[in-house]
């Protein structure tokens, strides 16, 4: 594979895998891992770090971009 034509993964907030947000669907894409693990592991250590990981998924809802849905065009005026 060619590194110069690769394109570069980006984190997005899922839109098939939520429940939430999709912040965890979306961890489990760029991943590429069951996105029940992603939760799980999420929520172990949100009880185990006492709510830190609340301020984190908060976090990731506000700065990490929304999915784009595959069937809407890019650019096309209504």
């Amino acid at each position: 594979m060619n590194s110069e034509n690769a394109v570069p993964k980006r984190l997005y907030r899922s839109q098939r895998h939520k429940m939430i947000a999709g912040v965890c669907g979306g961890l489990a894409r760029y991943f590429n891992i069951d996105p029940s693990f992603v939760r799980l592991a999420w929520t172990l250590g949100t009880l185990a770090s006492v709510g830190v990981g609340v301020l984190a998924y908060l976090a990731m809802l506000i700065f990490v971009p929304e999915e784009v849905p595959a069937d809407k065009s890019a650019g096309t005026a209504e």
